[in-house]
């Protein structure tokens, strides 16, 4: 074997290694989060799960007029995206929030909110 081909057959062995095939594959995920705070009325949730091209969720949220809003969406390739959106309650004036001392509301003594993540991941199917 001469030098040459021996050069050669090195350098198809190292292209050849390191070929990298991206993988294309669709996403599968299932996520869900919250949030509940009593102090500043900060309510809305939100859940989404995908399965390959297609994807279904919704979230919620409490308006500052009092109502509540309920979107519920699907979306895959061949509909294109559709949400379905809702409003609950009667339209109020927002509560307004602060101790007239020009902080806000970011005083102490406050009530404590809570929040809440869940996740999912499926990874890909082969």
């Amino acid at each position: 074997m001469n030098c040459l081909s021996f050069f050669l057959l090195i350098f198809v062995a190292v292209a050849y290694a390191s070929h990298h095939e991206e993988n294309y594959a669709p996403a599968h995920y299932k996520f869900e989060y919250g949030v509940h705070d009593p102090h500043t009325h900060d309510i809305k949730s939100q859940h989404e799960h995908r399965d390959g091209h297609k994807v279904n969720g919704g979230y919620t949220l409490k308006e500052a007029d009092g109502t509540t809003r309920i979107v519920e969406y699907i979306g895959d390739h061949h509909n294109g995206f559709q949400a379905i959106v809702k409003r609950i309650g009667h339209a109020q004036h927002p509560a307004h929030y602060g101790h007239g001392h020009g902080d806000h509301g970011h005083g102490h003594g406050g009530v404590g909110g809570t929040s809440w993540v869940g996740v999912t991941h499926y990874g890909y199917k082969h």
